[in-house]
């Protein structure tokens, strides 16, 4: 790539987030002719990758590993053949951090939902009561990400009564420490400004549940009408599911937004130290606690119980920093698990690879 080229390529992939640093993990690749890109969309083997030159579409069967946590997926910064048919993705950059929750297989295995996200937003409708458990569960995989995580409280048009909606965001505030709780109405325009100047440096995920408002939200940072939005359900006030992939989308006002299909399930994968982030003042009072190890639960000196007899800590939140720690080490057990199996399978291969060498130098009469 000449110096020419590489001016070219970063003023047009400035607005996609491309930096210096960038520039400088590609430089190998540019040797080899191929021109960097990123990840807009992903599906079914292939992907669409935005260019200096524009949009192209790139298979990824040259750099798809074993490992589902290795694969090409939106938001990665790759190095793609200038052309070709089929046209390849020959690598990914090294990823600043990623957005992994465990698969619902039996697998142990995660799933990277997107990649060199700066801001993970946490979208949740105000027209459904609060789970206060789903928010800080998809809080620890935004923590454990990388990245810094915000609360978007949609639909707040569906509660006028301000007192009614104070309880409700302070019911959030309490369940997210040093997370901003922002309430917005895509119909009103209220809180938009707010999330634009969030969302306008860097990369965001948004991230949340079907019928959580992302794609509505979306439009309105976007400034027009790019992702589809279905009505919400009279029955329940739920909104029907309408993306189907993870898209990367350059906002008008600075900064990308990686829209997300609603999850249904946010399984954690290794994420010890993002709960512990979301639970920051549980920990803290744990280091009060009479015994290092202690439980929390009967043993005397316990800082962690005394609050919760107090009233200080709610015994909510600590019976989901429990299960959330519980299914943690459950995962990374699992995961250990399925490790020791494959390095045992890899002895017994190799193994069987040393006999059968041994034989064949003998030869087939030495044990006569």
């Amino acid at each position: 790539m000449t110096s020419s080229s590489a001016a070219s390529a970063f003023s047009a992939l400035a607005p996609y987030g491309w930096d210096d640093a960038w520039a400088d993990a590609f430089a190998p690749y540019a040797t080899e002719g191929l021109l960097p890109g990123r990840v807009i969309r992903v599906d079914r083997g292939q992907c669409d990758v935005v260019t200096a030159g524009g949009v192209l579409r790139a298979d990824t069967a040259f750099v798809t590993p074993h490992d589902p946590m290795q694969v090409v997926c939106t938001g990665d910064w790759v190095a793609v053949e200038p052309g070709g048919n089929p046209r390849y993705v020959r690598a990914y950059l090294p990823r600043r951090t990623a957005f992994v929750r465990s698969t619902s297989s039996q697998r142990s295995e995660g799933q990277i939902l997107a990649a060199n996200v700066d801001h993970a937003v946490v979208a949740v409708s105000l027209a459904l009561e609060l789970d206060l458990g789903r928010i800080e569960r998809f809080l620890a995989l935004a923590w454990e990400s990388g990245a810094q995580p915000v609360v978007v409280l949609t639909k707040a048009d569906l509660v006028p009564d301000a007192v009614t909606r104070s309880h409700l965001v302070q019911d959030v505030e309490t369940s997210a420490p040093g997370v901003p709780v922002v309430t917005v109405s895509a119909r009103d325009g209220e809180g938009l400004e707010v999330v634009a100047a969030i969302v306008g440096g860097g990369t965001s995920v948004l991230l949340g549940q079907s019928g959580a408002g992302k794609s509505t939200l979306a439009n309105a940072l976007l400034g027009e009408d790019v992702m589809d939005v279905q009505a919400t359900r009279d029955v329940d006030g739920k909104g029907r599911h309408t993306t189907t992939t993870r898209n990367l989308l350059a906002l008008p006002g600075g900064g990308v937004l990686i829209d997300t299909p609603g999850l249904r399930g946010v399984g954690l994968w290794d994420a010890e130290s993002g709960v512990g982030q979301v639970f920051s003042e549980i920990e803290e009072l744990a280091e009060r606690c009479r015994f290092h190890d202690c439980a929390h639960e009967a043993e005397p000196g316990c800082a962690v119980q005394a609050a919760v007899a107090s009233g200080e800590l709610p015994q909510r939140r600590l019976h989901s920093y429990r299960k959330l720690l519980r299914e943690n080490q459950r995962i990374v057990a699992k995961t250990d698990a399925r490790l020791r199996a494959e390095i045992r399978k890899d002895w017994k291969r190799k193994g069987a690879i040393g006999r059968a060498a041994m034989e064949a130098k003998r030869g087939p009469h030495w044990r006569s």
